[in-house]
């Protein structure tokens, strides 16, 4: 069998390993725009802020290793056509401009996403900078050592994170987002209040609810002009979200209004010899049981494996996401999963959500930390939404518990009492968990 694989991030790495792997007298061919692929663009901040000094650390693959595995690996191939009828895809080779036609017994998309570039005045100008591949975080990287201002526009996980990183780096930094509170899509308010507070601290510009209206050069730099005030610049650099980039299967297969491939619990498209996978498409969200466009590194490696199983057979099924996910930020670590309590309201839940600071371990060990936590639940049938934790505590893989109840459709008297292990290095003789879900038993009884 033949499969072609658009598209080489973490799922398309993720499928021809797995094909390979299982299969390896399949015919494995990909075709990559970029020069580079299996980048890791969560970790720009990380390269941007000094922690990662080498960012060839950031890849996990190469080409070369996949063609040891036995891909014929093309980069820098730009997919143009699609004929799905006649199992045929129209290919130019960016390098040469040399233009062939290749077919295929089973196709997998894994186009990936493109951030969003809103029609805003000024907005391709040479000072304005986009953060989601290689090429943009060694531009980001090299001119940030000539730049003094920098102003980060979108207040969602890559922003705070790219905010946190040249402050770090001591730059001048200002953060504008349209919305009233940054990273609002994963936390509550006192949340995020808090988390403003750190960097205001730290001598950062925070500059929320109001949109950017146009980009103004300046010749050395860049004014960001908004419908509140105009913010000079060195730098701008664009994190306003991302979209699937997915126009060259219009027509071909099933989308959602937003432009995410449809799947079926197999990754299969509408197209029965088309699979997808990652950024291009859509996921199951398991706490409101909806498709959604969630992009995320995770779901993709996951996807982009399933692919891989289930190209041969119906085999596994994708088990959905809670869309976990967290940050760490001037040492504090936040993490959530499922919905905030705003969000399941608007999901049409009758909801309820409870607040709990506490220590994670008892008061009489040498040192202890508090932990702000908050649980959302569905009042009518008691199953666990969401939640959040924010800590200078690791609490990271609170989330992960969280998304095991979520997936497992458990109720708040389900986490209240479950088994945890207790030992005061760790926790208290209930962890904080439990507490957590006692409190929420407490509020609903």
């Amino acid at each position: 069998m033949k499969v072609i694989i658009v598209g080489c991030t973490h799922a398309g790495t993720a499928a021809a390993n797995q094909i390979l792997a299982a299969h390896p007298e399949t015919e494995v061919t990909i075709y990559e725009r970029n020069d580079n692929l299996s980048f890791l663009s969560c970790g720009i901040a990380l390269y941007l802020g000094g922690e990662v000094k080498d960012p060839q650390g950031l890849f996990y693959s190469s080409p070369e290793t996949l063609a040891k595995l036995g891909a014929e690996v093309h980069m820098q191939h730009d997919v143009t056509e699609i004929d799905s009828e006649n199992k045929e895809i129209k290919v130019t080779d960016l390098v040469t401009g040399e233009k062939k036609t290749d077919s295929y017994d089973k196709l997998i998309v894994t186009t990936g996403s493109w951030p969003v570039i809103p029609p805003i005045e000024g907005i391709n100008g040479d000072h304005v900078y986009l953060c989601k591949n290689y090429d943009h975080a060694k531009k980001l990287f090299e001119n940030a050592k000539k730049s003094k201002k920098i102003v980060v526009i979108g207040g969602g996980y890559i922003g705070v994170e790219l905010v946190e990183a040249y402050n770090k780096q001591h730059h001048d930094v200002t953060l504008v987002d349209g919305l009233p509170r940054m990273l609002s899509k994963y936390f509550d308010e006192e949340y995020t209040n808090r988390l403003a507070k750190t960097f205001e601290d730290n001598g950062v510009n925070i500059q929320l609810d109001q949109m950017v209206t146009g980009f103004k050069d300046t010749g050395n730099g860049v004014t960001v002009e908004t419908n509140r005030g105009s913010y000079d610049a060195d730098m701008a650099i664009l994190c306003i979200g991302f979209r699937p980039n997915t126009k060259l299967f219009e027509g071909i297969v099933d989308m959602n209004k937003d432009g995410s491939i449809k799947t079926n619990d197999y990754m299969q498209t509408s197209n029965p010899d088309i699979y997808g996978a990652g950024d291009s498409v859509a996921v199951h969200y398991n706490p409101t049981k909806k498709d959604a466009y969630i992009p995320l590194a995770t779901n993709a490696v996951r996807q982009g494996t399933l692919a891989g199983i289930n190209i041969f057979a119906p085999t596994i099924k994708y088990m959905g996401t809670q869309s976990s996910s967290g940050l760490k930020l001037y040492g504090k670590t936040l993490v959530s999963s499922g919905m905030t309590l705003e969000h399941a309201k608007s999901e049409g839940f009758d909801a309820d959500s409870v607040t709990v600071e506490d220590n994670y371990r008892p008061e009489f060990m040498p040192s202890t930390t508090p932990i702000l936590m908050t649980l959302v639940w569905d009042k009518a049938t008691r199953k666990i939404l969401g939640a959040q934790f924010m800590s200078d505590y690791d609490v990271s893989q609170s989330a992960n518990t969280i998304s095991v109840c979520i997936q497992n459709e458990n109720t708040i008297d389900f986490l209240a009492f479950v088994d945890m292990l207790f030992q005061p290095q760790f926790d208290r003789p209930f962890n904080y968990l439990n507490i957590l879900a006692q409190a929420a038993v407490a509020k609903s009884n």
